[in-house]
């Protein structure tokens, strides 16, 4: 009873406390605990909850594929969402800084970090795209309502006619409404104007991943504003963010609810709806449809990208991560279900004034975000304004998931160094990470960035991310201790782990992941676009992105055992192995019981002759390590005149 209150007092954030300073003064806090929930919750509920699940959940049996998916959270979802908050919480570091655990593993917060620079990269892409529609939308009527405009084919079919109804003749006669359903376009021959529009004047895409012709002006512009935006809101770190978030994370509910209401009170939505959720049960069988439902669930929230990892060490010690990973899973997978809705009812619409089936109008991924919703929009009386709706919320599920992205990175950065000025003056370490995307991010505005986008996003986080989270299981589960990391967390938040999660963190979510793994080399086929095969080349190119951030653990690993103390290669992997020692609390006033400080030099003494050895190893690199840090940062205060010595307190230890 008594460490329950004791929890509860020292917990993060009471409604209706007095604003405190930050425990850690060198880092930086949340300004509250709803700060850092809204943050979470807007990196995990992503463009993915609105493109990706609503299309599997019709794929793979309806409802029926809610079990598997719930199964699926219950056991993989939330455990490790917990683990990964727990992980970055209790030491207070980024994703490299949390190594300390067990530094042979070090390569895993690298690899973290190459993932989330892919990610940061072609997803601000997509971003700057919603931005570019959101501007095209303000207008009286959308671009892409009729086929007389320059960038039309003959090939093109409309659905309103130039009078403004609906043109039933030219509906009845194709059914090639939707890019991506390349069968469909196969048959007909015809074309959407909302496809030629994506396809011919906002892409005026290429014939080959390789003829990367100009670069598309209107969205480099457009890339341009969005890095902007996600600096500014990023320009005093986890301070300015966890405003913003206020808005960015509670607005698009609002958008999809608007949507939502005026989706259900359509001609055919109900059909739109029934065909999202009437279960399939023999589907459940199917093997694919679990490996669907592990895959969408692990991607879409965010494990193994380093970003739970930051946002948690920005917390207060003691706060109650258990409860906020429960709230932020179950939000993110209750918003998936919500999008379906928002997005079958008007699809079933759609496909109603089409008499053809709901499957020949649903798609995926940039086709549903940029083709077939918009060209549903249409149909609906003052559709700018639903269009300008629509984009608005993919913008911000886009920025929620930017902000944690480029705050992984920074974060990063900024504790490995450590110096004074580098903490003092993250800003700047944020506009470069910025400045970088963006020149990286400028072949994605090409007339082949399309091509580029896609191949980034189908290899760059594909079974790396799965292998990165697995080996986080076995480090901190088996080669740490599944015992000493319990009392961690019994220490950090006042009671233990529950069973359920001990069970899950050592058995059943590595099986879980192993499955997904498995289940993605079994699944995987060549991409391609549309009618586009990828060149030999190219899968090339994705393949080493993805294996540029595994092969990252490996040569760390090596690495670190290379320079690790010991006579034998046994005795340098155990060493390399051990936790270091400022493994644990960040501040002083939290290092109790075995992280105490050792209270006086007849405990090293006594200790056995190879683990003194050993230790004066580790002393001497630690001081080698602090005196190229003081340099570091003498040089670098020398350049720049005096410091503000009255904006620095002195950091605890």
């Amino acid at each position: 009873m008594e460490e329950k209150q004791f929890a509860g007092i020292l917990n993060g954030a009471v409604p209706g406390e007095p604003v405190k300073k930050d425990e850690n003064s060198r880092r930086g806090n949340w300004g509250n605990q709803i700060e850092f929930v809204l943050t979470s919750v807007g990196y995990a509920v992503g463009l993915g909850n609105v493109w990706r699940f609503p299309y599997l959940c019709y794929r793979n049996g309806g409802g029926a594929f809610m079990l598997p998916y719930f199964i699926m959270l219950v056991f993989c979802g939330i455990p490790l969402f917990f683990l990964e908050l727990s992980f970055g919480q209790f030491a207070s570091q980024g994703c490299l800084g949390v190594w300390k655990i067990s530094p042979m593993f070090k390569g895993v917060g690298y690899g973290m970090m190459v993932v989330s620079t892919y990610i940061g990269i072609y997803y601000n892409v997509v971003i700057c795209i919603a931005f570019y529609y959101f501007f095209t939308s303000m207008t009286n009527l959308l671009p892409w309502t009729y086929c007389n405009n320059p960038w039309n084919t003959p090939a093109c079919s409309g659905v309103v006619s130039s009078s403004g109804h609906l043109n039933g003749t030219l509906a009845n006669a194709t059914t090639s409404l939707v890019a991506g359903v390349s069968e469909v376009v196969n048959r007909s021959k015809r074309t959407s104007p909302s496809e030629e529009y994506w396809k011919h004047y906002v892409l005026n895409i290429s014939d080959d991943i390789g003829n990367f012709g100009e670069v598309r002006l209107p969205i480099l512009g457009c890339l341009a504003i969005s890095w902007f935006v996600v600096f500014l809101c990023l320009i005093r770190g986890v301070k300015s963010s966890g405003k913003v978030v206020y808005f960015t994370a509670t607005f698009p509910y609002l958008v999809l609810t608007i949507l939502f209401i005026r989706g259900i009170t359509l001609d055919g939505a109900i059909n739109g709806i029934k065909y999202y959720l009437t279960p399939q049960w023999q589907k459940v069988l199917d093997a694919k449809v679990w490996g669907d439902a592990a895959s969408q669930i692990f991607y879409s929230l965010g494990c193994a990208w380093g970003g739970l990892i930051t946002m948690a060490s920005y917390n207060k010690f003691h706060n109650n991560c258990f409860r906020d990973s429960i709230i932020i899973s179950i939000t993110n997978c209750a918003t998936s279900v919500y999008a379906g809705f928002v997005i079958f009812s008007i699809l079933g619409f759609m496909a109603h004034h089409l008499n053809v089936p709901v499957s020949e109008v649903a798609d995926h991924g940039p086709g549903l975000a940029f083709v077939a919703y918009p060209e549903a929009l249409t149909l609906l009386p003052i559709s700018p304004l639903w269009s300008l709706l629509f984009f608005f919320m993919l913008i911000l599920l886009g920025l929620g998931t930017q902000f944690c992205l480029l705050e992984t990175l920074v974060t990063a950065i900024v504790d490995e160094i450590g110096t004074d000025w580098i903490m003092r003056n993250k800003t700047v370490v944020t506009l470069s990470v910025a400045i970088v995307g963006f020149l990286l991010g400028v072949p994605l505005t090409t007339q082949a960035g399309i091509y580029w986008l896609l191949l980034m996003d189908n290899y760059a986080a594909s079974f790396s991310l799965v292998i990165i989270s697995c080996i986080m299981c076995i480090c901190v589960m088996y080669i740490y201790g599944h015992t000493n990391y319990f009392k961690d967390v019994e220490m950090m938040l006042g009671f233990p782990p529950p069973l359920f999660f001990k069970v899950c963190w050592r058995f059943i979510s590595p099986v879980i992941i192993s499955f997904i793994l498995i289940f993605t080399v079994i699944q995987y086929k060549p991409i391609t676009y549309n009618d586009y095969v990828y060149p030999g080349w190219s899968l090339a190119i994705g393949f080493a992105m993805a294996m540029s951030s595994v092969v990252c653990i490996p040569i760390y690993a090596l690495y670190k055992i290379s320079r690790s103390p010991g006579a034998t290669f046994r005795e340098r992997l155990k060493f390399a192995c051990r936790a270091h020692p400022k493994w644990g609390p960040a501040l002083q006033e939290h290092r109790t019981g075995r992280y105490a400080p050792a209270a006086s030099e007849d405990t090293v003494e006594a200790r056995p002759l190879k683990e003194k050895e050993e230790l004066k190893e580790e002393q001497k690199e630690e001081e080698k390590e602090k005196e190229r840090k003081d340099e570091i940062s003498l040089t670098i205060q020398g350049s720049n005149g005096s410091t503000n010595a009255h904006n620095n307190p002195t950091p605890s230890a």
